[in-house]
């Protein structure tokens, strides 16, 4: 296996009367366990293409072909796009190597860089698109309806600083969009402003949106263009689901367990929030995915759990004594790497004259692996929920099984709690109140 699971420390023969009692915890198992039951039917009938669209390849084959296309000749490629359409594809840009915007770390060789312009923030795009040399740029712009405000406002920036500068006639080579396909009587802007032009598309999942669409080719694009392998990703993802359907139980699958603690701990021991913390640069943007996923999924009718993205060791230093201390309404997932004998090598005269004696002849990660165990450890001695999720290393094949198995947890935890895991209502009255005022 690649990926180990513990939520020892969510029990309470780990942690007392903080964590579930064996009943407790076994009523809530069964829930999670009936909902991958009926997952699985599902699954069967193909009545949800999210647990099929990792058996797909055709339309990788359609976006690497487009993607070699758009970026002929080009020195950077600028991926366009907001909330669901970009925090997947954005996870699994920084396991290529993209670290923040502007980062050049691990960069593929003759691969064009990338951007990621993803907020809507008037300033940062103006001199974002100001900045580029627009007969060596290419864009990808992304958004499942083509009707999302904040995309077809820097699609429309594009074109209209292509027309600037009197270079129309490059639009149609040098935009690549990504939407669901066209239907009668159905408004689609972002087609309706690009295929004039002659832009290329490709199409979005009808029935797999946003914060679930990281293994279509709204995420893998962004693999393609890190050269990474976006099968990989996908195979990752499929060796959850082959796991879902061959399991007679689920006592050793993560997502039935992930459920049926955190639920369990949310009902029964008023855990309110859920600690999100990789020990790697690599998956910070996943804690980032985590917290949409989680958030806009659970987070209805009055209910849901507060997802908190942070990162080891840094906020050790930041966050740490809130968790250790502070209100017992948390639970802290871990996400760990082994990295003993990684990293720069510490001199044993260099490390002794900076008073870190006992770090001589080792390598930096080992320290960061040591932080990762006593972090945990400390916060099981308080009898603080604690899970921990160790994985075999990080690469494509262990991304698309994380992220594949916290889908199914989310979608597990949402029918436990007997809300839809896939709308977001809420989110909508805020785009029409937006309108409103516009319009007024």
């Amino acid at each position: 296996m690649t990926i180990d699971h513990d939520i020892r420390g969510c029990l309470e023969q780990t942690i007392g009367v903080h964590g579930l009692s064996p009943s407790e915890y076994n009523m809530w198992f069964e829930r999670a366990s009936k909902g991958a039951r009926s997952l699985k039917v599902a699954h069967e009938a193909n009545l949800l293409p999210l647990l099929r669209v990792t058996e797909k390849r055709d339309d990788l084959d359609l976006a690497i072909e487009a993607f070699e296309k758009l970026s002929d000749g080009a020195e950077v490629v600028v991926f366009l796009g907001t909330g669901g359409s970009s925090l997947g594809g954005q996870t699994i840009a920084q396991m290529g190597g993209w670290f923040i915007p502007g980062d050049e770390v691990n960069q593929p060789k003759k691969l064009p860089r990338t951007r990621i312009f993803d907020n809507l923030d008037p300033r940062s795009l103006e001199r974002g698109i100001g900045l580029l040399d627009l007969k060596k740029s290419r864009f990808v712009i992304i958004s499942k309806s083509g009707n999302t405000a904040e995309t077809l406002l820097q699609a429309i920036s594009v074109v209209n600083a292509f027309k600037e500068a009197g270079l129309e006639e490059l639009i149609g080579r040098s935009i690549l969009g990504l939407s669901e396909p066209p239907l009668p009587g159905v408004k689609n802007g972002l087609r309706d402003l690009l295929e004039d032009f002659g832009c290329q598309f490709l199409d979005h999942e009808t029935e797999i949106g946003g914060r679930f669409s990281c293994l279509t080719n709204v995420g893998l694009i962004l693999a393609i263009a890190r050269g990474m392998d976006p099968f990989a990703l996908r195979a990752g993802g499929q060796k959850v689901i082959d796991q879902l359907i061959d399991s007679e139980s689920y006592e050793d699958f993560m997502p039935v367990l992930g459920a049926a603690v955190s639920i369990g701990l949310y009902q029964e021991r008023g855990v309110r929030n859920i600690v999100m913390m990789p020990y790697a640069n690599q998956l910070a943007r996943f804690a980032n995915w985590y917290v949409q996923l989680w958030a806009e999924s659970l987070g209805k009718d009055g209910l849901g759990m507060t997802p908190i993205a942070a990162l080891g060791p840094v906020d050790q230093h930041s966050q740490l004594q809130l968790y250790m201390d502070g209100p017992r309404d948390k639970m802290v997932t871990f996400v760990v790497t082994s990295t003993t004998g990684q990293g720069p090598f510490i001199d044993k005269e260099l490390a002794q004259k900076a008073g870190l004696d006992f770090f001589s002849d080792r390598h930096v990660g080992d320290l960061v692996s040591a932080q990762a165990r006593g972090t945990a450890a400390a916060l099981l001695e308080a009898q603080r929920p604690t899970r921990v999720i160790k994985v075999s290393e990080n690469n494509e094949l262990v991304l698309g099984q994380l992220m594949m198995s916290y889908m199914i947890e989310t979608i597990l935890a949402a029918g436990m709690l007997n809300i839809n895991a896939f709308d977001q209502p809420a989110v909508e009255v805020g785009k029409r109140l937006a309108r409103d005022y516009l319009k007024n």
